[in-house]
């Protein structure tokens, strides 16, 4: 069975008697050309498929497209000889697969429990016992939080109280100044969670009032200001370079701004996972604004190590809260800006944040690293595979035997088998090579 179309090129062997639709070419070998023969020169002539096909919603391969497609025709032995080499070959290097497969998954459970140790408070357990004084009890802890959020409430009141009275000043010119929402309360009681001086708050106590992105609709080079979107939100770190834009007046520009150690989250994908994924702002990406799929989260630089904030959300139980919150049966997994707010999470002194960030972008970041060794690993096996394919059919993987029937042979036969099975059919002349 041939993929046709959406997508073209696959192809499988049939263990039991079926029927396909019209996404495919079923190909009925005759006896003496070998079915795995055939299967494994269609895995290494794929893009040959792909480039005959024709449309323009989604690429096809005709009947008649498909007919013309060439295929090398070996003796009958040295097809049974291609074939036992090719999975011979292709055994070996799906044990290497197979174990660098397992390597992976044992980063990945690494990387989670690193995460679940770092704030469960064992990372940084040695840090604590040799600074006794830099640790508050969840009662300390908490009130700092809130007169942290009422103060920067305040200063927030003052800035607007002068905007608006130069706005008058100015003859009420342009739009009035915005006044800051208050904080919104959220109930919270100091909770002790067993590690010294820690607490278990609901985030939105240490991160400002989060900002949906812009609604507006983007595109390549549309406009002078570049618009994050979900594909820009890398592993940790905003990656720019797949960006639309469009233009946006001043209040706008205003509005989805963006300041270093700002996190954008995703709020809505099909995907579950996907949903919540944090990325840190650098620098280089506070000259772009957000898109409406994302949700800006700005931690309170007395409360919260930005990059704190991206490890907490990513992490075991976190992660496990944003998911009961996001998932839905519509197909489409959703979590909300005041959902994000109550988020349980366990805060410590910012001092003990910056150890943890430091112990995992070091530890985390020898495990990225291993990681995309073995990614490259895999790259290569897959290369390797197309390599012994593209040998196989141009007489390079097994010796040929002097001794055995020629192709021409096998090819007439081939021939005389069609034209008795369809006696109408006109004779053509068949030319080999």
């Amino acid at each position: 069975m041939f993929s046709s179309r959406a997508p073209i090129g696959y192809v499988a062997i049939i263990k039991e008697p079926s029927a396909t639709n019209q996404g495919f070419k079923s190909i009925v070998p005759y006896g003496e050309l070998f079915n795995e023969y055939i299967y494994y020169y269609f895995q290494a002539t794929k893009h040959i498929a792909e480039e005959r096909a024709t449309g323009t919603t989604f690429k096809e391969l005709s009947g008649s497209a498909f007919k013309a497609l060439p295929i090398p025709v070996a003796p009958v032995n040295e097809q049974r000889r291609i074939v036992e080499k090719i999975e011979a070959l292709f055994d070996e290097i799906d044990k290497g697969v197979e174990s660098l497969r397992a390597a992976k998954s044992t980063l990945d459970l690494y990387r989670k429990s690193l995460l679940k140790s770092a704030f469960e408070g064992r990372l940084t357990a040695d840090w604590r016992a040799q600074n006794p004084d830099k640790l508050e009890d969840p009662e300390a802890l908490l009130s700092r939080i809130r007169k942290e959020r009422e103060h920067r409430h305040q200063a927030a009141l003052e800035e607007w109280g002068k905007a608006s009275a130069k706005w008058k000043q100015d003859g009420e010119k342009g739009k009035k100044p915005t006044k800051p929402k208050k904080p919104r309360a959220l109930p919270v009681k100091a909770d002790n969670i067993g590690i010294t001086g820690w607490t278990r708050v609901p985030l939105g106590l240490v991160i400002d009032n989060p900002i949906y992105g812009t609604s507006k609709k983007c595109d390549y080079d549309a406009g002078a200001k570049g618009v994050l979107r979900i594909p820009n939100l890398g592993t940790k770190y905003i990656d720019s370079s797949d960006l639309k834009s469009a233009d946006f007046d001043k209040t706008e520009i205003e509005k989805y701004s963006l300041i270093k150690g700002d996190v954008l989250t995703i709020r809505s994908n099909g995907s579950l996972s996907i949903v919540g994924k944090p990325a840190i702002v650098r620098n280089r990406d506070t000259d772009f604004l957000f898109a409406g799929y994302l949700i800006r989260l700005r931690p309170i630089a007395a409360l919260l190590v930005p990059m704190n904030l991206v490890y907490l959300m990513t992490e075991p139980s976190i992660r496990a809260q944003i998911d009961a919150k996001a998932k839905s049966t519509s197909g489409v997994n959703n979590i909300s800006a005041q959902e994000l707010q109550e988020l349980q999470a366990p805060i410590c002194s910012l001092n003990e944040q910056a150890e943890i960030v430091r112990i995992l972008d070091e530890r985390l970041g020898a495990a990225e690293t291993l990681k995309i060794e073995l990614n490259k690993s895999l790259e290569y096996a897959d290369a390797l595979r197309q390599s012994i394919l593209k040998d196989a059919f141009s007489g390079k993987l097994v010796p040929q035997d002097p001794n055995d029937e020629p192709a021409a042979a096998l090819l007439q036969r081939i021939l005389a088998n069609k034209t008795s099975h369809n006696p109408d059919r006109k004779k053509r002349k068949v030319s080999t090579a």
